[in-house]
């Protein structure tokens, strides 16, 4: 697998908005932050649920992985999906550093997986409250 989840009950935006805090208390920036359903509107006249890809980034562990492999940029920065389901609850994916870092075949870059994976865990944890 290359995400992991959890599943909220509440508003769309009030937990966009907590999936930020939460990011931050774990030295992770929103660096960019997708709004999926309004570009889905914009360039295909298609309407959808609310899904919005906010890209995060611990900056620390971004120049370690990137002082270690320079290339590494092509996989940054860890995503995180936040969609509205059928039934009105709200999906919280985080991509698995782990499983997305395996491409790069080294140990250190392995290690800050971990890391980043164990910070992106206790995100999705507090989030569960």
């Amino acid at each position: 697998m290359y995400t992991f989840n959890t599943q909220l009950t509440g508003s769309f935006e009030q937990t966009v908005s907590k999936v930020t805090e939460a990011l931050k208390q774990e030295g992770f920036g929103v660096l960019t932050d997708i709004d999926v359903q309004a570009t889905m509107k914009a360039k295909l006249n298609v309407d959808g649920r609310p899904y919005r890809i906010l890209g995060a980034c611990n900056p620390p562990l971004a120049h370690q992985a990137i002082s270690a492999d320079p290339d590494i940029g092509a996989l940054l920065p860890c995503n995180v999906v936040v969609r509205e389901e059928a039934d009105k609850k709200i999906t919280v994916s985080f991509m698995d550093p782990v499983a997305v870092l395996q491409l790069v075949d080294k140990p250190e870059i392995a290690a800050l997986g971990k890391e980043v994976r164990a910070r992106l865990e206790r995100v999705r944890d507090k989030l569960r409250g």
